[in-house]
């Protein structure tokens, strides 16, 4: 059996506590139930393991077309194909649920393709993209901005606006999987709860700041969107049908917020010598001409962002010190 990375152990601990425990101590078997299930062989786990376990494994079968949802006919005598999987697997959780939902709604358009799943047991069957290069690979900052702001434009589900709705693609948007942009924010003010009133290593200004624009945006007259939820450049992949997301954690909001995991990610150290000022300007500037977003709003939800990521790393005991950074930074513009 393989080795789990220490980090990847701490992150289920902490994150998860007891129930991480008990999904590490049965990982092994859950897995070889998963393998068996769905056939898979060669299962290798993934060298980025964060907060869910992510295999590479091939399945033999009928293969399912990345293009159209549909399978290859295998001809008389023909012996099954071999073709790549992913298998994921994680401590049943309502993200990893959403996560399901947003890939069956957004159905390989623009996002990896679905191919089975196990709701209640938080298991994801998932094609393997190629050639799988992430768009963090691209040395052009510019070109990598344009290419995520027409990647955000494919996958935005609209029709979320009205109560027991059904979109055009009709599927209920009233279903209560999808994760409400909203209740992450309102779990900003534990923040305070923690710290007696205070907002403890965080800059208060740069919380009420993110605290009132937040609250701005959100009693505008706007249509929500299901959304990724954490778009950066780690979740957008090559493929044959060109760049996709994987890992959308399925939100449902202001479709503004997409740009705030984007614009934190990714980054060296500040004190590396880049001009970070510059490069974050002119990714506003590209998000800007792409999506039509006011140049403030991009700011203003960039540090709403920033501020929300530093406040999970301080809940998680992940570090909040890079996040808070960001915001500082974003602050002196």
């Amino acid at each position: 059996m393989f080795s789990l990375p220490p980090e990847f152990i701490s992150n289920i601990q902490n994150t998860f506590r007891e129930d991480g425990l008990v999904f590490l101590k049965a990982l092994p078997d859950l897995i070889a139930e998963a393998s068996a299930r769905w056939g898979l062989t060669d299962v290798r786990p993934s060298p980025e393991l964060s907060y869910n376990f992510v295999a590479f494994a091939k399945r033999r079968g009928e293969v399912i077309s990345p293009y159209i949802g549909g399978k290859h006919e295998i001809g008389r005598g023909d012996p099954a194909p071999t073709y790549n999987v992913v298998l994921k697997m994680g401590v049943p959780n309502r993200e990893l649920r959403s996560e399901m939902a947003a890939l069956k709604l957004f159905n390989g358009e623009g996002a990896c393709r679905l191919l089975d799943y196990d709701e209640e047991r938080c298991w994801l069957l998932l094609e393997k993209l190629n050639p799988g290069a992430m768009l963090s690979t691209l040395e052009d900052d510019e070109e990598a901005t344009r290419i995520a702001a027409e990647v955000m434009k494919r996958i935005w589900r609209s029709g979320f606006d009205t109560p027991f709705a059904t979109n055009a693609q009709g599927y209920s948007t009233s279903d209560s999987k999808f994760i409400q942009l909203t209740d992450w924010f309102d779990g900003l003010k534990q923040l305070r709860k923690m710290f007696n009133g205070g907002t403890g290593p965080l800059n208060e200004n740069l919380v009420e700041r993110a605290d009132r624009s937040v609250k701005d945006f959100f009693v505008e007259n706007h249509s929500p969107v299901l959304m990724h939820g954490d778009f950066h450049h780690y979740n957008i992949l090559s493929s044959e049908r060109g760049w996709v997301v994987i890992d959308p954690k399925g939100v449902v909001g202001p479709a503004g917020y997409e740009v705030g995991p984007f614009m934190l990610n990714p980054w060296g150290e500040f004190s590396d010598g880049i001009n970070y000022k510059s490069m974050i300007e002119k990714r506003i500037d590209i998000l800007h001409e792409h999506l039509g977003f006011e140049r403030e709003r991009i700011l203003e939800w960039s540090l709403a962002h920033a501020v929300l990521s530093a406040w999970w790393g301080i809940e998680d005991h992940t570090g909040w010190e890079y996040a808070a950074g960001f915001a500082e930074l974003v602050a002196s513009l």
